[in-house]
């Protein structure tokens, strides 16, 4: 098998745990024969020629900031074929004050809704419900989520903005509550690829925590979605 190039940037905010996080899907992605170069800024990206040399990007830099020429550099490698994967705030709650990665990227973070305020107590829980992650019709056919249960989670549940350029391949329904200020249940992308040029994009919303990445479910999703996305994969 040939022999394919993963490129890790991982930091930013460190309750996402992007060192951690990130270590988990060493051993599969050298397994599955990519040499791993890991990166703690993005400045990576502005390097031409180390992003020309890449054929897969984890990322995993949850707010954080981004320059002009490096999400310039990381688009334009997309484009080119190289292919861009994370999860949960590392990519779509990273770089908030760059439209161009936005675009780039098809959704955004725009909150988490919490418990019944008189349940909350302060801490990260308070954000943690329970939820499933439903598996769409298109879902159910693609490679990266055939044959994948709806996911039960209780956990953090995004609520993503979003354009109808990405593909969805599991959506996530927020009810309505009486503390609650919208009026009927919302439904948002829980996982979803694009296509960006010659290049693809894959998005999973779950994975706040280990133990959330840790989920076979989740898991396979993140690794399946990792070699759909190589450009090996996006080539054929």
């Amino acid at each position: 098998m040939t022999q394919r190039r993963a490129l890790v940037v991982r930091g930013g905010w460190e309750g996402h745990q992007p060192v951690r996080a990130t270590e988990l899907f060493l051993p599969f992605l050298e397994r599955h024969d990519f040499t791993v170069r890991i990166e703690e800024s993005t400045e990576v990206y502005a390097d031409a020629a180390a992003m020309a040399d890449t054929d897969l990007v984890v990322q995993c830099m949850t707010m954080a900031e981004i320059t002009a020429e490096q999400v310039a550099g990381l688009s334009a490698a997309v484009v080119a074929g190289t292919g861009l994967t994370g999860w949960h705030g590392g990519i779509v709650d990273a770089f908030r004050a760059s439209s161009d990665y936005l675009h780039l990227v098809g959704g955004q973070f725009a909150t988490h809704p919490g418990r019944e305020p008189c349940e909350r107590r302060g801490g990260e829980e308070d954000n943690f419900l329970p939820h499933t992650v439903t598996v769409t019709d298109l879902g159910r056919e693609h490679p990266i989520t055939a044959g994948i249960a709806d996911i039960d989670l209780v956990t953090e549940q995004y609520w993503v903005l979003h354009d109808d350029l990405i593909d969805v391949l599991a959506t996530t329904v927020h009810p309505t509550r009486d503390w609650h200020p919208w009026h009927r249940p919302v439904t948002s992308p829980a996982i979803w690829t694009r296509r960006w040029g010659a290049g693809r994009v894959v998005v999973t919303t779950p994975g706040h925590s280990l133990d959330v990445l840790a989920h076979p479910s989740v898991r396979t999703v993140i690794e399946r979605g990792m070699l759909w996305a190589s450009r090996t994969a996006s080539a054929s």
